[in-house]
């Protein structure tokens, strides 16, 4: 997946926050209560979301629904995984990230690393 503009950006969001597969004009209509948008201008960033895989269509009568192919969190994980495989010290990068989160952020990743998963825990025993 490569990376979002704004104006793709709040698309995604608006389709994140849907209980389901909207439309161009629902997308239009939540997009248009903070700024002025033409439905072509959201048609053409929902194709363009579509070409690059962030979103999955399907015809409904004579309109597309469309919806995302993962989850905002899943996309966020997808984001930061890049990101890492771009990087020519993982090393440097990991640890600058662990000193920048939070102390349930760390709670949090500790528990998901817990003992035997490769972290610290796991390889003293």
């Amino acid at each position: 997946m490569r990376r979002l503009g704004a104006l793709e950006a709040a698309v995604m969001d608006v389709l994140w926050r849907a209980s389901g597969p909207r439309r161009v004009r629902d997308v239009l209509e939540e997009l248009t209560r903070d700024r002025q948008l033409a439905y072509t201008t959201v048609m053409t960033v929902l194709d363009n979301l579509h070409r690059k895989g962030w979103v999955q269509r399907a015809m409904d009568g004579r309109a597309y629904r469309y919806r995302p192919v993962a989850s905002r969190e899943e996309a966020t994980a997808k984001a930061l995984r890049d990101l890492l495989d771009s990087s020519e010290d993982v090393e440097a990068v990991l640890l600058h990230f662990a000193r920048s989160v939070s102390p349930h952020e760390s709670a949090v990743l500790r528990d998901a690393l817990g003992p035997g998963d490769g972290g610290p825990a796991g390889s003293r025993g």
